[in-house]
């Protein structure tokens, strides 16, 4: 933050000096505040504030009280059109169980084990 706007002024009470921060500015430091890393404690000196002072600024701007500014960074969103999912059509479960081997297809009997299967393909193989 280049400059700090403050505006002081004088407490009836005796020779301390009040400074009033404008709403525009709370906004400005709770962000720098918020910012991934940064620490109150550090922020809070940096501005010439206590660190509570700071809290408590953080917390109007919680419940509302401190209007934020948009942080530099904000990340920008597009609107997504998700299409329903595609239904696959059904799988055929096939009865009896094949073997196709080239142009050759060989159905075996329903409720072939797959002992028996095995036994087919590995009958049916070319050798190499």
């Amino acid at each position: 933050m280049d400059s700090t706007l403050e505006v002081l002024t004088a407490r009836t009470s005796g020779r301390e000096v009040h400074r009033h921060w404008p709403d525009v500015v709370k906004a400005q430091i709770v962000s720098e505040s918020l910012r991934p890393g940064a620490l109150v404690n550090e922020v809070a000196e940096r501005h010439g504030l206590k660190p509570n002072h700071l809290s408590t600024w953080r917390t109007m701007a919680r419940q509302g009280k401190l209007v934020l500014p948009a942080p530099e960074d904000a990340a920008e969103f597009a609107a997504v059109i998700v299409d329903p999912p595609v239904s696959k059509p059904p799988i055929k479960e096939a009865s009896r169980p094949e073997i196709i081997v080239g142009s050759v297809t060989i159905r075996l009997e329903e409720g072939a084990s797959p002992t028996r299967i095995a036994a087919v393909a590995r009958a049916c193989a070319v050798p190499a």
